[in-house]
């Protein structure tokens, strides 16, 4: 009977076939699952991998339990009543396909309006509209299609995971028949048994065979049980026309395997099994060192590294008080104002509340909430400010994860690993040429050596090293810039960095503080409904003068304004009662400016009358001109300041000579000056307050968000670093070129590693069981020295 596979899944059709489409099929649910991706226009699935899918399990009544409000709010991560979003583990992604199937779940169901696959951690975070849809809906079309999520309320209840010792285990095993093999072996080695003619010993010549069917026996677990995962990831990577690291280590130990039942079965000799067993207990003990190795030095950034970023927190007597994001804890009263992120779940109590939650759910129609209303974590107000108590203390995690989510911006793989890829795809290939080669050439020249060149240039040569390099010296760097109070949206961003040739500057809130401001009224008196009004609108601002101006301003007690709204780039505009207020730019309010009015000025009107101003004295930052003259020497410099030239002879006295200085600057205005430079071939670094120049950051290749005493969490930038960090910028960028140094410098050593281990595997000189040993112990080796050249740059680091 021949062999027919089924077009879905690969299995066997032999027992059953089901014809449809001229094509066979195993069961009826892959046949439905086809015709489900080919009535969508998703048969490009098959052309990604063959028989990439899995067959769908019949699961009637299973996820009734997803009918629970209760469950359902345990499960999701965002839940407003209209749309939904949730992480779900799915136990059968395994290639390119499933990737794809599943980033497309909105071709089969419109209600999915995004999904994103985490493929090593086998997650997919799935948004969901609910208008006749819900959580049990998208489970059973998951399931459908061969992606059964794997759901289990213990890990949403805090309990601990239980540990995966399969490998140990495997190690086990495998160290146990490796000792026992060798011990079987030990006439061979010291040739007291090879012939009862030349006097070896008797007892040892009889039970010869029995000795050498025992090493085949425990030979037998260690190739399909410790050894097996090589040969499934070999399987899979073949299947997907891919060669993969495990197909010459798979090969290897099939090889040495067959040839070693050859031999003791036709009574040539006894085999390779030492060498087997040593090798495939020698790459788990490599592979077991090397995953304690990874979690030794996890990147995950911890309690260390949070977000340098300040939440207004509400005491008891109505105080505010500036803290960390990390000090928020449940229960606390928050002060969210006009354009700030929401940091943490919690209970709406104050204000009236417009809702961007683009940012968690791609969605960007403003949502009204009311008071007692839930607001959650990750979305933008977008009229004046509000009032809310916390539910739980603020998630790390979580924030990280809304930064790096692809609705926004889509990371393009960096130059490292397009040259890790085009190794990997390029690396099996010619170590398969090389081994055949070289056993070929010890055929002819010295048989008795070309099983040991064959199996020790398929174990030697490995490209983890080079694989390692790069996420360990960026992923280390990481977590030392954490630390330092620069914190990296990702890896790749540090890789940008290394690459600048321009840095770009605003003015007000990057270079200049808010610490130390001073201001002097100029103009008529305000009435005192005008005050309370001027206090309540400057209140919900996040502009750094804006919060400089309501710490100088006295006491006013709280109200709630009719009207509020807020002019990127021009001011502020309220009104309560009878009285409407603007708060901005000398244009915004209606003043002619005069020629000796060139400084840092709030402006004020009335009922569209002219009051009066705020005159600031800018008190700029420690350090800024050490800054500006070290980073002169290899990058070129500007500043973009949407004020007007008042401090432009100041500035000149401050920075570099001939630094380019442009004032009235609007933020589209930012924004093009830097696609200008982009046009030209530079490599742009815009640091921005986060608030006005968020189109510049996002332009720019990296944008770095100054935070002092704000809430700047942004999608646009890339970075954020906390203002008392600010003389050590250019000390960061200098790190970064060194990181990418490293990481050239281990591609090097990778490389030196290869070459030598196979010219000593070649020529005959190293055992394979050697080679298991080295194998492991070069991506060890590139992984420690990545790890200690990082902490040295970051020990230099202040």
């Amino acid at each position: 009977m021949h062999d027919s596979k089924c077009y879905h899944c690969g299995d066997s059709c032999d027992r059953q076939s089901i014809s449809f489409d001229e094509k066979l099929f195993c069961c009826t649910g892959c046949k439905t699952v086809y015709e489900i991706f080919a009535s969508n226009d998703l048969s490009h699935y098959y052309e990604i991998q063959a028989a990439a899918g899995s067959t769908p399990k019949l699961i009637k009544g299973k996820y009734d339990f997803l009918d629970n409000a209760e469950i359902i709010e345990k499960l999701t991560e965002f839940n407003d009543g209209s749309i939904q979003i949730i992480n779900l583990y799915i136990p059968n992604i395994h290639c390119s396909s499933c990737i794809w199937i599943l980033e497309n779940l909105n071709k089969l169901n419109p209600h999915v309006t995004n999904s994103q696959v985490d493929f090593p951690k086998k997650m997919i975070r799935i948004t969901y509209r609910l208008d006749e849809f819900s959580l049990k809906n998208l489970v059973l079309l998951l399931a459908n299609i061969g992606y059964e999520p794997y759901i289990s309320l213990d890990d949403f209840e805090g309990k601990k995971k239980g540990i995966d010792r399969s490998l140990i285990y495997k190690l086990g095993v495998a160290g146990f028949a490796f000792g026992n093999v060798m011990f079987l072996s030990f006439p061979d080695y010291f040739d007291l048994g090879s012939s009862a003619a030349t006097g070896g010993e008797f007892w040892l010549n009889k039970y010869q065979q029995i000795f050498r069917w025992l090493m085949f026996i425990f030979s037998l677990p260690v190739v399909f049980y410790a050894g097996w995962d090589y040969f499934v990831s070999a399987y899979k990577g073949l299947r997907a026309k891919l060669l993969n690291i495990d197909v010459p280590i798979a090969l290897g130990i099939l090889v040495l395997f067959l040839r070693s039942t050859f031999e003791i079965a036709f009574h040539l000799g006894s085999g390779f099994f030492d060498s087997l067993t040593g090798l495939v207990f020698f790459l788990l003990l490599g592979k077991f060192f090397q995953q304690r190795t990874y979690s030794f030095l996890s990147f995950e950034r911890d309690y260390k590294s949070y977000f340098p970023i300040a939440i207004t927190r509400l005491n008891a007597d109505g105080k505010e008080e500036t803290v960390p994001v990390q000090k928020i804890e449940k229960g606390d009263r928050i002060l969210i104002r006009n354009e700030e992120m929401i940091p943490v779940d919690g209970t709406l109590v104050y204000g009236n509340a417009q809702i961007d939650y683009s940012f968690v759910s791609g969605e960007s129609e403003p949502v009204s909430k009311e008071d007692g209303e839930l607001i959650f974590a990750g979305g933008k107000q977008l009229n004046g400010v509000i009032e809310m108590i916390a539910l739980k203390s603020v998630s790390q995690s979580y924030l990280t994860q809304l930064w790096g989510n692809s609705i926004f911006k889509t990371d393009k793989a960096t130059s490292f690993q397009n040259l890790t890829d085009s190794i990997g795809k390029r690396f099996t290939i010619s170590v398969l040429s090389i081994a055949f080669v070289a056993t070929t050439f010890w055929l002819f020249y010295d048989p008795s050596k070309a099983m040991n060149v064959f199996t020790a240039v398929l174990i030697i040569a490995c490209p983890c090293a080079v694989a390692l390099a790069s996420p360990f010296t960026l992923g280390n760097m990481l977590r030392i810039f954490g630390k330092k109070k620069f914190y990296i949206k990702n890896t790749q961003t540090i890789e940008q960095l290394a690459k600048i040739d321009t840095a770009i500057f605003d003015k007000t809130g990057t270079i200049t503080t808010t610490k130390k401001s001073t201001a002097h009224y100029e103009g008529m008196p305000l009435t005192a409904e005008e005050e309370s009004i001027l206090k309540n609108t400057i209140r919900a601002s996040n502009h750094p003068l804006s919060r400089s101006l309501y710490d100088l301003l006295k006491e006013q007690n709280i109200i709630t304004l009719d009207e509020y709204e807020e002019h990127i780039g021009k001011g502020l505009e309220s009104s309560k009662d009878s009285i409407n207020m603007k708060i901005g730019s000398a244009n915004f309010v209606g003043k002619a400016k005069t020629k000796d009015q060139l400084d840092t000025s709030i402006y004020i009107s009335s009922n569209n009358t002219y009051k009066g101003r705020y005159v600031f004295q800018n008190q700029y930052r420690e350090g800024v001109s050490s800054v500006f003259s070290q980073m002169s020497e290899t990058l070129s410099l500007a500043i973009l300041s949407g004020d007007n030239e008042g401090e432009k002879e100041r500035l000149e006295g401050l920075l570099p000579k001939l630094t380019p200085l442009y004032f009235n600057q609007k933020p589209e205005t930012k924004l093009n000056f830097i696609k200008t430079l982009q046009e030209q071939g530079k490599k742009v670094l815009m640091v921005g307050d986060g608030l006005n120049d968020a189109g510049a950051l996002a332009q720019s290749e990296v944008g770095i968000a100054i935070s002092e005493n704000i809430n700047v969490f942004s999608p646009a930038c890339d970075a954020i670093l906390d203002a008392s960090k600010f003389q050590q910028l250019y000390s960061y960028i200098i790190a970064s070129k060194k990181a990418v140094r490293i990481i050239k410098m281990s591609f090097i050593l990778s490389l030196l590693y290869n070459c030598v281990g196979l010219y000593f595997a070649i020529t005959g000189q190293l055992e394979p069981v050697i080679a298991a040993i080295l194998m492991p112990l070069s991506s060890i080796s590139i992984v420690i020295f990545t790890t200690i050249m990082t902490n040295l740059i970051g020990r230099k680091l202040q």
